[in-house]
């Protein structure tokens, strides 16, 4: 969760004038989320259904005969035999002047030896397919292109097995006149331009580019090196790459397409292959779509994580980190006791748009520019002063990211993976270190599989919608580990619309032309009517600590399957709107401070299913929600908690529960599972050992023995809070500007919080 602190006197002034601001002014937003409504008895829901793309490579790209052609003989072609500053062409189609080749007629050419200061010209009137193969040649031009594919059909670029070409140009052009700015790269083609055979190419781009096409740019096959000055390798229309072995180091983009005029075209479809890339800029960007069927990646941008500028937040409200900052509220700021706002403080409305300064934990929009720009990547939740002179994103997508597999070493100044629009991980292994999100997509982030370990980010998951469907996660976050953030915020009033007006709501998920099919992940459910009571209540809880408490958005996390691991120095799962689990394995370290919580969200915490385990700090803790069918505990011990000492808790039969060492200090543990019942009667130890193994803390087997007693409780409800005296209220505590778990003014004291109980009842046996 990001924070902001004010410092100076009279804060109430601000509260007021900013929360009259949103109230009155703010315009209303467009959801880009897929929502359609259906009734059930006696109840209206919303029900989000996350569209992904399972686009392949295969639905992109076709390839004719001529692309995978690398066939050719002496009698049925031309050769080019070049020597120095002159050439000897043997056979029609082509003539050598001046120290270049131009080549005027379709057909096969067959280049060899080595041409110092030329260039190779294609000029083919009647648009047929140049076929040249590079048989061991060298060819480089001081003042332009060094390959010329001015007009043809198509030219395919063979590289004969068992040989080694180079082509190069110099760092300075020479052109016909100050209007003209082509070709600008060592090889450039205004045709479609493919590349295929078993032999090697060494590219230097000492101009601007390595390899361009400003209409198709495929790859079969071969071992491709390009060293540019600024892109390495750009197709216009498309990039698509079958197989290969390519090594690009760019002072700008590694990989990209460019068409922003056509929705069908400027993408990057990645069957498989081999890539080394180290780019100034992003490593593959895609105007459009990016998808990946498979391959072995290894990519550093801006000389990776290291090198991410320092993020510093500001502004006067927002964060929704509890308290100020996390730090101690000014002693002027004029508060009222017992959490009762002012007496001559006007009524907040509650009819009003989205707050002013919408985000409260983080908003998920993000700039598509490629240089010097500022990057509004959008995961602060108010104004951010660390700025970005370049995208430096490994993989990126101006729509929809599509990850079908593939293994991914990456170390990114800027996110890792990132879409303006959907991202989907259907399989793949990672292993990230960013300097920024791990995987960031503006509008939805489906995880239908593979393995995804983010040693190292700001924020590891982040997105309008985000939904785990299966895989394994497991994410290190300085700031929040899961953020579901960004795009349309609800009040009390949209909150809880007719059902004749939610009936007539269209599917407006965003959908990339591009996207030949789609698959349908798990419906989710979210109840109108209990987001409007909690939105209600954060509107009435208006005391010192905050904006009133942010409105629960359209942002939700589903928990469906898989595992997901998190390591956070902010919130661990935070969500602007609501979270639902129904299964899979969670488990959440951190934080330490008590200005984020384990858990944050601002809607509902509803569980149906899975394994939820999150150890944190307690002064914002948060459970999971009432209505959950899946029953909690959320232990709090008396004082801070070693990282490594285990938490154990057992039912009245000495059955496990949960066996847990966690990876960071805390105070509070939270802990669903299908085997708490709601009337059980449970022990919470503390210390001890187990001879089980344990994966990510978490024992699984094995005896636990040696442990102290903490407290002994009888469950009430399925949402039980407990600390070392017996079955208590929920927490609560000083909320944070635009409240984050406590929110609004009243800091949390007023809020509906869920899991909260009326009083503390049942029977506590803490002499056990």
């Amino acid at each position: 969760m990001k924070k902001n602190i004010i410092t100076g006197s009279k804060l109430w002034s601000i509260a007021l004038i900013t929360s009259l601001l949103a109230a009155c002014s703010s315009p209303a937003t467009t959801s880009t989320t897929a929502n359609a409504t259906t009734s059930t008895t006696g109840t209206t829901k919303t029900v989000s259904v996350s569209k992904q793309t399972s686009v392949k490579y295969a639905d992109l790209v076709s390839l004719d005969a001529d692309d995978t052609n690398i066939s050719w003989s002496e009698a049925d072609s031309t050769a080019i035999k070049l020597n120095g500053t002159t050439a000897t062409v043997t056979g029609s189609g082509a003539k050598a002047a001046n120290g270049s080749v131009t080549i005027s007629e379709a057909g096969t050419y067959v280049l060899s030896g080595e041409l110092t200061d030329g260039q190779i010209v294609v000029n083919v009137a009647d648009k047929g397919t140049v076929h040249l193969v590079l048989n061991g040649a060298t060819i480089h031009d001081n003042d332009s292109a060094a390959i010329y594919i001015q007009k043809a059909g198509k030219a395919v670029i063979t590289l004969e097995k068992g040989t080694q070409n180079t082509v190069s140009d110099g760092k300075t052009y020479v052109y016909a006149d100050a209007t003209t700015d082509e070709p600008d790269a060592a090889i450039f083609s205004k045709a479609d331009l493919t590349f295929n055979g078993a032999g090697q190419l060494t590219v230097t781009g000492n101009y601007n580019e390595g390899i361009t096409s400003k209409d198709d740019l495929k790859i079969i096959s071969g071992n491709i090196s390009v060293k540019a000055a600024d892109d390495g390798i750009k197709g216009k229309d498309m990039v698509a790459i079958q197989a290969g072995t390519i090594t690009i180091e760019a002072e700008g983009d590694g990989i990209k397409s460019t068409n922003d005029t056509d929705t069908t075209k400027g993408f990057v479809a990645i069957a498989g292959g081999t890539f080394d890339i180290q780019s100034g800029n992003d490593g593959i960007q895609a105007e459009t779509a990016l998808v990946t069927d498979g391959g072995t990646y290894n990519i550093v941008t801006a000389g990776g994580s290291a090198n991410a500028p320092a993020k510093v937040e500001e502004g006067p409200f927002g964060g929704g980190g509890g308290g100020w900052g996390g730090g101690t509220p000014p002693t002027d700021m004029g508060t009222p006791p017992d959490g009762e706002p002012p007496a001559d403080m006007p009524e907040i409305p509650t009819n009003s748009g989205t707050n002013a300064g919408a985000n409260t934990n983080g908003a998920a929009a993000s700039n598509s520019a490629n240089t010097t720009t500022t990057d509004n990547n959008a995961d602060a939740d108010t104004a951010t002063t660390a700025t970005e002179s370049t995208s430096a994103k490994a993989l990126k997508a101006g729509t929809d990211l599509t990850v079908n597999g593939g293994t991914y070493t990456i170390d990114s100044m800027d996110d890792s993976l990132h879409s303006n629009n959907n991202v989907t991980v259907n399989d793949g292994t990672f292993n990230i270190e960013s300097g920024d999100d791990g995987i960031h997509a503006d509008q939805a982030l489906t995880v239908n599989g593979g393995t995804i370990t983010i040693a190292k980010s700001y924020e590891g998951l982040e997105g309008t919608m985000i939904t785990l469907n299966d895989g394994d996660v497991d994410v290190t976050a300085s700031d929040d580990g899961v953020n579901a953030a960004g795009g349309e915020t609800e009040t009390a009033t949209n909150t809880a619309a007719s059902t004749d007006s939610a009936t007539t709501a269209t599917d407006a998920t965003t959908t990339s032309n591009i996207s030949v099919t789609e698959t349908t992940g798990t419906t989710s459910t979210t109840d109108q009517a209990s987001q409007a009571q909690g939105t209600a209540a954060n509107q009435q809880g208006r005391g010192p600590g905050g904006m009133g408490g942010a409105a629960a958005s359209n942002n939700e996390f589903h928990i469906n399957g898989g595992s997901l691991t998190v390591n956070a120095g902010g919130d661990g799962l935070d969500s602007n709107g609501s979270i639902n689990m129904t299964g899979g394995t969670v488990i959440v370290n951190g934080p330490t401070n008590s200005g984020n919580g384990a858990l944050d969200y601002d809607g509902t915490f509803e569980i149906s299913g899975g394994y939820l385990v999150a150890a944190g700090s307690s002064g914002m803790a948060q459970g999971t929600s009432d209505a959950s069918t899946q029953n909690t505990i959320v232990m709090t011990f008396p004082a801070t908690q070693k990282a490594g000492t285990l938490v154990h808790v057992q039912d009245s039969e000495g059955n496990n529960i949960l066996t847990f060492a966690p990876a960071k200090d805390y105070q509070t543990v939270v802990v669903s599972s299908p085997d708490l019942a709601k009337d059980g009667s449970y022990v919470i130890y503390s210390s001890g050992t187990s001879t089980g193994k344990a994966v990510d803390g978490l024992y699984t087997d094995g005896t636990y023995s040696g442990g102290t007693q903490v407290v002994a409780f009888q469950s009430t409800s399925n949402v039980t809070w407990v600390n070392e005296s017996g079955v208590t209220t929920a927490n609560t505590g000083m909320g944070g500007p635009s409240g984050g778990g406590q929110g609004g003014f009243g800091g949390g004291r007023n809020r509906s919080q869920s899991g909260t109980t009326s009083d503390s009842t049942g029977t506590t046996d803490s002499a056990k």
